[in-house]
């Protein structure tokens, strides 16, 4: 563009979207000097490719999309394609990946970028798809983890066009849609059908990064009703940093078993105390209740940490 002068620079760099124009124009402001020699072999090899883009050439949707893949990655490159492609392929295309069993699904998919393999989790049970990330290279256990946890409704087009380059490589497609699941819950739930130490290094190594995420995923990963699967000896450790107005307001909406588990935890004085603070709390909204929840499951995640009660039993 530097060869070709400012005016028609000025013209091919409206062609460009503005990341493109910030890209090129940092490279054209840093270009260092060049002699004639340089110069030459540019235009040269400039004037080649544009004699051959001005051929009679089709293009296809196969040939773009392996364009694509080498440069920006298969889920990259399926988004893409999935807005520019008329083409059409049935979600179903995902389906013989969920029937096959783990190792297969690791060789289909362990050189795939981590989004890609994320995307393919999201679509397989809790436990399978936690064998599938154990049988995973473990640098990438975090990453795909936390591209799991912050997937989004996948637009359609993408999990097709992913769906149908991974079926290819399998052979033939099924007849059944299956349902994605991706986000925060879905990474608790993987990561819960794992073991501690191996669960406990993946957050971790993400918690060096994204901590608030790690946060998000810990609390899905145990829930306040949740509670009511400990042996009353853990209660009895958690609640005694409980507060009797947080108590009442996390009670207020818990349903008979856990408001019982957990009063049946503390002294009977306690426990009439927080029952008659939760008559007299009045309206209260959702957010604070489950504040008050996040306030104990905090506590649970603290005492579980220095190894003073143990979630293992729990499930």
């Amino acid at each position: 563009m530097i060869l070709l002068g400012e005016d028609s620079a000025s013209i091919m760099i409206k062609s460009f979207d503005s990341n493109e124009c910030e890209l090129i124009s940092a490279e054209m402001a840093n270009l260092p000097l060049m002699n004639l020699e340089q110069q030459t072999a540019v235009l040269r090899e400039f004037t080649e490719m544009a004699l051959q883009a001005n051929a009679s050439l089709g293009g296809s949707v196969e040939y773009t999309r392996g364009v694509l893949e080498k440069s920006v990655g298969l889920f990259k490159a399926a988004e893409i394609i999935g807005r520019v492609s008329t083409r059409r392929t049935s979600v179903a295309t995902m389906q013989q990946i969920i029937d096959m069993e783990p190792l297969a699904i690791v060789n289909l998919i362990k050189e795939e970028q981590p989004q890609t393999i994320a995307l393919v989790l999201s679509y397989l049970s809790a436990q399978k798809a936690s064998e599938v990330l154990l049988s995973l290279p473990e640098h990438l256990n975090e990453q795909i983890v936390e591209r799991l946890a912050t997937l989004s409704a996948t637009p359609i087009e993408v999990v097709e066009t992913v769906g149908e380059v991974l079926s290819k490589k399998i052979g033939a497609k099924m007849s059944r849609g299956p349902n994605q699941s991706g986000g925060i819950k879905s990474a608790a739930e993987v990561l819960n059908a794992m073991g501690k130490a191996r669960r406990q290094g993946i957050l971790n190594k993400m918690d060096e990064r994204t901590p608030e995420l790690v946060r998000s995923i810990k609390m899905k990963m145990f829930t306040f009703d949740d509670l009511v699967i400990l042996d009353k000896k853990s209660l009895m450790k958690i609640l005694q940093g409980v507060d009797s107005s947080t108590l009442a307001m996390a009670l207020s909406a818990a349903n008979e078993n856990l408001r019982a588990a957990l009063l049946g935890s503390i002294s009977k004085r306690a426990s009439d105390t927080v029952l008659d603070e939760i008559s007299n709390l009045g309206k209260v909204s959702l957010r604070e209740i489950e504040q008050s929840q996040d306030t104990i499951i905090d506590i649970v995640r603290k005492l579980e940490a220095e190894e003073v009660i143990s979630l293992d039993s729990a499930g």
